[in-house]
């Protein structure tokens, strides 16, 4: 049963009054004093988590010209993973399927075949070890392997999720490292940030990130970045959808009553722009007006260092979740900027290892590509989008390896009435 209209204009009067509680020009004047004082240099505990690169600033760029305006980088890679989702079995295992495939723009069709493809199983019987070596399918273009997530007795289903889907990831850009020319992007953190998330949320979780099997993920990360730092060809990530609350935290722990439930929300504010009332576009990212979206031009902020929230565990003074990292530290910490395309009302963040955006030549680069790339595709760059096709596992086909699970260990998914009431369907 739908609600009826008498229903929908009732919730609606709840929004009203909602509404008039909130001072909207009281946050507008927030952000700017936000962004003027302390984003410049954010603290926390008196170490700084949060600075430029260079230029505080934030720019504006004509959507037309741009999306015509010339590619820095000539060849572009992307690379993503995609999972079933975590499963849990009848018998006791809690299985996830990550899928890694690494695309490039032009088109390279050889490389498109290769695919990486890890099962990640949990069990609470420790007589009994799944893992098997790396093994070759489908003529070599296909490597996979088992992998035996570390026993906990909570949160198994996140786990086997993270392992796989990061190690597969990380393997698969490891291994075609050599074939990326100008330009890898991945899809989503240059880092797996998932992983560092576990020291803050549970003892148990903690302790686990810094055993061997995780450890070893993390160190796939740092050993990619050392990679292309040592053949000088540039890596970042695209984030479609940043969640970081590294700076609305700090806020508050400092007695800043921020309203953003997170800082994407926050840039978010800072780069949109509004008309006025009378129609005229304030030309600045930010502009308080309320009247329609300006949406002719992309807006972003210059880049800054990160070394707040999940960041600082790859920051100089951080310890990698006790990986060796062989250059020096400073170059591994996290760098981003962030763009906001208007036309969508969607906010991107863009990393990169410092050791690339310390250089001024390339920071202009990346920053000129994925404004362009984002100007053009009204989304992620073209190479992102054709990995995250390649990698996807859609409902169909997960529900089939789910079956095929249900065959090869004799028993049933167990299900809820969640399973029942919401079937997968193609999303």
């Amino acid at each position: 049963m739908t609600l009826d209209p008498i229903h929908v204009d009732n919730i609606a009067r709840l929004a009203s009054t909602i509404a008039g509680t909130v001072d909207a020009t009281d946050r507008e004047g927030l952000a700017e004093r936000v962004w003027t004082e302390w984003l410049p240099e954010l603290r926390r505990d008196g170490r700084v988590i949060l600075e430029p690169v260079a230029e505080h600033a934030r720019r504006r760029v004509d959507v037309d010209a741009v999306a015509l305006a010339d590619r820095p980088f000539e060849t572009v890679h992307g690379l993503d993973s995609g999972t079933i989702n975590p499963t849990t079995f009848k018998n006791g295992l809690v299985v996830d399927v990550a899928h890694a495939a690494m695309a490039a723009d032009p088109t390279d069709l050889d490389l498109h075949r290769s695919r990486t493809i890890v099962a990640t199983v949990h069990t609470a019987d420790t007589t009994v070890d799944h893992d098997t070596d790396w093994g070759r399918r489908d003529e070599g273009y296909t490597q996979q392997r088992v992998l035996q997530a570390p026993p906990i007795n909570r949160y198994a289903e996140g786990v086997v999720h993270a392992l796989a889907l990061y190690l597969a990831e990380s393997k698969h850009a490891l291994d075609h490292a050599n074939t990326v020319t100008d330009l890898l992007v991945l899809d989503g953190p240059i880092y797996p940030k998932e992983l560092f998330t576990w020291v803050d949320r549970d003892p148990e979780l903690g302790d686990l990130a810094r055993e061997a099997k995780p450890r070893s993920v993390v160190e796939n990360y740092v050993r990619l970045v050392e990679t292309f730092v040592e053949s000088g060809t540039p890596i970042a990530g695209f984030v479609k959808n940043p969640s970081s609350r590294a700076i609305t935290r700090t806020l508050a722990n400092a007695g800043v009553e921020a309203p953003w439930p997170d800082d994407a929300a926050l840039f978010t504010r800072l780069l949109e722009r509004r008309a006025d009332a009378d129609g005229t576009a304030d030309t600045s990212p930010g502009a308080a007006g309320r009247g329609e979206r300006v949406t002719d031009e992309l807006t972003a902020t210059t880049w800054f260092r990160s070394r707040g929230g999940t960041d600082r565990h790859v920051a100089a003074d951080g310890d990698a979740l006790g990986v060796e990292r062989r250059l020096d530290p400073e170059l591994y910490e996290p760098t981003f900027l962030v763009i906001y395309d208007p036309r969508t009302d969607v906010t991107y963040k863009l990393e990169a290892p410092y050791a690339f955006t310390r250089d001024p030549d390339t920071r202009r680069a990346l920053t000129t590509q994925v404004l362009a790339e984002v100007a053009a595709e009204r989304g992620p760059p073209t190479a992102v989008a054709k990995a995250d096709s390649l990698a996807r596992i859609g409902s169909a086909e997960t529900a089939s390896i789910r079956r095929k699970f249900e065959e090869q260990f004799d028993t049933d998914q167990l299900r809820s009435y969640d399973d029942v009431r919401w079937p997968d369907v193609e999303g």
